[in-house]
């Protein structure tokens, strides 16, 4: 089992980085939330997940240790695949997807495309209990919005952008400049998307 790789990331899509590891490429499938935390860098490590089938050995890597046991656990569970898994964590953040699972939101779960609302039921049935202590221990790490950034978000996400993207946005204006109106946050936002 191939644990981690640390290496240049030659190449970054969406969807899959090349990962020079002293000469050696390996072709790095990833979730959106990973590309998110490497796509301004040069190099770093990757947790990875080696899956086998029948037919392919393909490598999924992911930005944190948390990320890669979320995918773990979502591949246990029968009907969800590696690509479906990766397409999860694709469409919610590992906090988000562990907190709909936890609370049995399956109208959430069934938004994420490819996710049928059988399947749904079986993650939450399937993953309840396990995934309890995992939300508990990233609430905790999770930093809270203040109502500004929230709106903030929410607004943005109503003009079609991303919840991550707006989020990241956000935060970078709140940071320069912690005392802008609501509308100054979404304006420069925009301008940093």
């Amino acid at each position: 089992m191939i644990a981690f790789v640390r290496g240049n990331f030659v190449n970054k899509s969406p969807a899959r980085v090349f990962v020079d590891v002293n000469g050696v490429g390996y072709d790095v499938q990833i979730s959106l939330h990973t590309y998110e935390a490497i796509h301004a860098k040069e190099n770093g490590l990757l947790y990875t997940y080696l899956h086998i089938t029948e037919n392919a050995q393909t490598l999924y890597g992911f930005a944190e240790p948390k990320e890669k046991e979320i995918f773990i656990h979502l591949i246990s569970i029968s009907g969800v695949g590696a690509s479906t898994a990766r397409m999860m964590l694709s469409g919610m953040k590992p906090t988000e997807l562990a907190n709909c699972i936890v609370s049995g939101n399956v109208n959430e779960l069934v938004k994420i495309k490819g996710i049928g609302k059988k399947t749904a039921e079986l993650l939450v049935v399937g993953l309840r209990d396990k995934l309890t202590g995992f939300v508990t221990e990233l609430n905790a790490i999770t930093y809270s919005l203040n109502p500004l950034e929230l709106d903030a978000i929410n607004a943005l996400m109503a003009l079609g952008i991303g919840k991550p993207i707006a989020e990241k946005a956000v935060k970078k204006v709140i940071v320069s400049n912690s005392d802008s109106s609501i509308q100054e946050i979404i304006k420069q936002a925009l301008k940093n998307i």
